[in-house]
């Protein structure tokens, strides 16, 4: 599979999908204007990736900050990581910053609602 990489800007995240490096990740700030069409790519590339998936998948969440419809997309993201933990050892790492006890929140609410090994990660 092709790898999906988009460079962050002001307002939307670092995108890093990369299957054949075994790189999954979403970092900095997600704040996009449309969140569905930000999101859309990255659900598309995962939905095909659920077909195939490595042995292990380990995907990295390093959102410093996320808006309410980026939220609802990467439930969606979550979610389909769920589904391609039936093909595959998938481990979710959820980073916070030791201050940011919001994302800290977030990340355990998150851990609750998925099925996969999700691993909390303060820095």
């Amino acid at each position: 599979m092709e790898p999906y990489i988009r460079e962050a800007t002001a307002d939307t995240p670092k995108i890093l999908l990369d299957s054949k490096n075994n790189k999954f990740e979403i970092s900095k700030m997600s704040l996009p204007e449309d969140a569905i069409e930000f999101y859309t790519p990255i659900l598309n590339w995962l939905e095909k990736y659920k077909e195939q998936p490595n042995t292990e998948t380990t995907f990295d969440f390093m959102l410093e900050y996320f808006n309410t419809a980026s939220s609802k997309q990467v439930i969606q993201m979550l979610l389909l990581l769920q589904e391609i933990a039936k093909k595959s050892k998938v481990t979710v790492r959820w980073f916070y910053k030791a201050i940011d006890e919001d994302m800290q929140s977030i990340g355990e609410e998150y851990s609750q609602i998925i099925n996969v090994t999700f691993e909390l990660v303060e820095y």
